[in-house]
């Protein structure tokens, strides 16, 4: 135990070094840019400050040495932390338990390894997963290689092709340090006891989560950004909705669909969509005749408008859009096309979370789904008291007895790795060879 308090009082200290040096939460009507430490996927943006809670235990900008030194500490065990990182801290030691104590050393290559199978590689496999000296690879084997498949994140076949022996050449130390990240990540989240009400977004599993005094009262698939428009982590607070609300349309999406399909089909695509286009960006622009744009100058990227859908069914939108008002544009809101939600690979949009079921999160937020006085006419409806979301990113998940490793859609985790734990993965690697 003296250990323990001895790295809660060094991160402790770090931490306080770090709010000296200025890490402090940006301001509602500033500019936000993204801190160092938020760019390599471990730190949060707290837009508004009354939510960030104790930033200076939330976001601690630790030296390279402090951080590979002290990341995984039980810290919950002294200091209230998300339940999150309670739950990965237990999931670490569970999987060191299973994993970390087997042999570690490089499997060569070579073709994939399946029940039948026999020769060196078998044998050597047979070591590296803790079983029996034997050449032959038998349903124990297959069965051993399942359970390892299962765990990282691969299909789980049995089978010993390229992809296991790969994940087993990265050792178990990259797995450790992987769930360290992912104790940091949770450890930017409220605390117990800190908030009534609150929303975890996961863009890591593409999940949405409602809390109520710290208890999990509700959860929905959610569509998240695409990996070359990422979604950022984030926390702000709802304090308004949207209903029939308005699409802004993204630059991106003009050159890439609303002008190829003007040049198409003509200025009836617009009217069919409720298309609206304005004379530029400005937000008091006014509108102006499709007729008279230069589509095929859109098309080419060479003219950006500001365009915005009108209200209707076929909104992108849907029916509702909840704002929390941050630099980054970011917010959670309806959509028409629930086929989205039917699949695992949900990293697909512009960077805002498109809801599963927005009307029962609006039920949640508001007592009842708000209606709008004109279904024509976007209506904003003030939230009485705002509720805090907290927009994070976690490739790992903890089980009730252990741990599941997920893909890295926006690749954050290789950077963490290579800044905080090259000297550990250095060693690693000469230890296997």
């Amino acid at each position: 135990m003296g250990r323990i308090i001895s790295i809660v009082a060094a991160i402790f200290a770090a931490a306080s070094l770090s709010l000296a040096a200025g890490a402090t939460p940006p301001l509602p009507d500033e500019p936000t840019a993204l801190p160092p430490a938020v760019e390599q996927g471990v730190d949060m943006v707290y837009i508004d400050p009354e939510i960030a809670g104790n930033i200076r235990w939330r976001n601690t900008k630790l030296d390279d040495v402090t951080f590979a030194r002290y990341a995984g500490a039980p810290l919950d065990l002294i200091q209230a932390i998300n339940p999150l990182y309670a739950d990965l801290r237990r999931g670490l030691v569970a999987y060191q338990r299973n994993w970390g104590v087997l042999p570690q050393f490089t499997m060569p290559a070579g073709p994939a390894l399946t029940v039948g199978s026999d020769g060196e590689r078998v044998t050597l496999l047979r070591e590296r997963l803790g079983l029996p000296v034997g050449s032959r690879f038998d349903e124990p084997l297959s069965t051993r290689v399942s359970d390892y498949q299962t765990v990282h994140g691969l299909k789980a076949d049995g089978i010993a092709g390229d992809d296991v022996i790969a994940s087993l050449n990265l050792g178990a130390e990259h797995y450790e340090h992987v769930i360290m990240i992912n104790m940091e990540r949770a450890r930017r989240l409220p605390a117990p006891g800190e908030l009534k009400r609150h929303i975890i977004v996961d863009a890591g599993s593409a999940m949405v989560m409602m809390y109520d005094h710290d208890k999990l009262v509700g959860s929905m698939r959610a569509a998240v950004g695409a990996p070359d428009t990422q979604t950022p982590m984030i926390a702000a607070l709802i304090r308004y909705a949207d209903v029939n609300p308005y699409w802004n349309i993204p630059g991106s999406l003009q050159v890439k669909l609303i002008a190829p399909r003007v040049l198409e089909q003509g200025l009836k695509y617009l009217t069919d969509r409720h298309d609206e286009v304005f004379a530029d960006t400005s937000p008091n622009s006014p509108l102006i005749d499709p007729a008279t744009v230069d589509w095929q100058a859109v098309k080419e990227g060479k003219l950006t408008l500001r365009m915005r859908q009108g209200p209707g069914g076929g909104n992108s939108m849907g029916k509702i859009k909840f704002m929390m008002p941050n630099k980054f544009g970011i917010y959670l809101h309806d959509t028409p096309d629930k086929s989205v939600f039917d699949v695992d690979q949900r990293w697909i949009s512009n960077g805002c979370v498109r809801l599963q079921d927005a009307p029962r999160l609006a039920a949640w937020l508001f007592g009842a789904m708000p209606r709008g006085r004109d279904p024509n006419v976007e209506e904003r409806v003030d939230l009485p008291d705002p509720v805090p979301v907290f927009v994070t990113y976690l490739t790992v998940e903890a089980t009730a007895d252990g741990i599941l490793f997920r893909p890295d859609p926006y690749g954050r985790d290789p950077a963490v790795l290579a800044r905080y734990f090259a000297e550990e993965r250095q060693l690693a690697a000469a230890r296997q060879h």
